[in-house]
């Protein structure tokens, strides 16, 4: 599902750009990655977080995927400029990554599969990509924050099937990924790493 003007309002300012920075480096504590990873940042936008990523865990090469075509010549025009390792990028779903199985050492998502209907098939393939000991590192939304009075009204996001805290941690085991950290406001939402298994 792709964000409407309020979204990219929220997701495409300084604002966001900080929180980025301290998830990331909450997420960086967390777990490590080793030298020369192969990463891949799902729902990467306009390349802010792809930036932060490359700074703090240092892969050696770097996939970025999008739903939002616009959003992907953005992350391509902000990254051309930077001394980074290769980065390559995509238009895709997350339903459908086009990556083969076991190709990434990890797997970053902001916010992403709470705005996918079939959000346990986005999990899935983010399980398919990652190779066993890669780490899932994920921010998530919950409906109480999204779906209130409020923000129903302004934010687009799927109705039906939607994740609380124990929905997201088993759907996480059904995939064999083990979380390891998390930091958790359980009428907000999730930040955290699950190891592969």
């Amino acid at each position: 599902m792709k964000l409407n003007w309020a979204e990219r309002w929220a997701v495409n300012n300084p604002v966001r750009v900080f929180e980025q920075r301290l998830e990331i480096n909450a997420l960086h504590r967390a777990a490590a990655l080793r030298p020369g990873s192969t990463v891949l940042e799902i729902g990467a936008g306009r390349g802010a977080g792809a930036e932060i990523i490359i700074e703090k865990f240092k892969p050696s090469r770097l996939h970025l995927m999008d739903l939002d075509r616009e959003m992907i010549i953005k992350a391509r025009k902000r990254l051309a400029a930077s001394d980074h390792p290769p980065v390559s990028s995509c238009v895709a779903d997350v339903l459908r990554l086009p990556y083969n199985d076991a190709m990434f050492d990890a797997v970053f998502g902001f916010g992403v599969l709470h705005h996918v209907p079939d959000w346990r098939g986005g999990l899935a393939e983010i399980a398919r990509v990652l190779r066993t000991g890669g780490c899932y590192f994920f921010e998530e939304l919950y409906p109480s924050l999204y779906q209130n009075f409020i923000t129903r009204h302004i934010l687009l996001h799927p109705t039906e099937n939607r994740f609380k805290s124990e929905d997201w941690k088993a759907a996480l085991r059904q995939q064999n990924l083990k979380v390891v950290k998390t930091l958790e406001k359980k009428m907000l939402g999730i930040l955290g790493a699950a190891v592969k298994e």
